[in-house]
């Protein structure tokens, strides 16, 4: 089988996008996906991009996708930031997710990055015994903290 890893174009957005519904459905938030199609063509494609984003083909079909992003960490410096690395479930366990995984530490290395970093939950220990195998540290004690709008705004309006 022949992996093709590629830069997303902006008409693949449609199958990114159902890539990160399955995500959502795989991680138990089936309904927590609201970015649409033209969202990610507007942000992913626009006169500024937020993000650059990788496709897996395998016999000329999108089977999987890693969305990244720049950041600066006060302690390092520039950093990519893996948002989602997903992989067809019918795809799984075929080498596609370690492409995607090579491509984005490629491209990081390639833009002079001083980390790549993402998150993993605790309960995907496939995930996690695999990027610890690949030499990737899993910090435990730390914890992904998130506010969403309506949270912001209630703080806010509070102040």
């Amino acid at each position: 089988m022949r992996i093709n890893i590629r830069n997303a174009t902006k008409e693949d957005m449609s199958m990114v996008r159902d890539l990160i519904v399955e995500l959502a459905v795989f991680e138990k938030e089936p309904d927590a996906v609201e970015v649409s199609i033209d969202d990610l063509q507007k942000a992913g494609f626009g006169a500024t991009p937020k993000f650059s984003c990788f496709v897996a083909e395998v016999a000329g079909e999108i089977v999987g996708m890693a969305l990244v992003y720049f950041r600066f960490s006060t302690w390092k410096g520039p950093t990519l930031h893996l948002e989602d690395l997903v992989v067809k479930a019918s795809m799984r366990g075929k080498g596609v997710g370690e492409a995607l995984y090579a491509k984005v530490l490629q491209f990081g290395h390639d833009k002079g990055v001083k980390r790549v970093q993402w998150e993993v939950l605790g309960w995907n220990e496939g995930a996690i015994k695999f990027y610890e195998r690949s030499g990737a540290k899993v910090l435990r004690d730390w914890h992904v903290v998130h506010m969403d709008e309506t949270g912001m705004k209630n703080y806010i309006d509070n102040l």
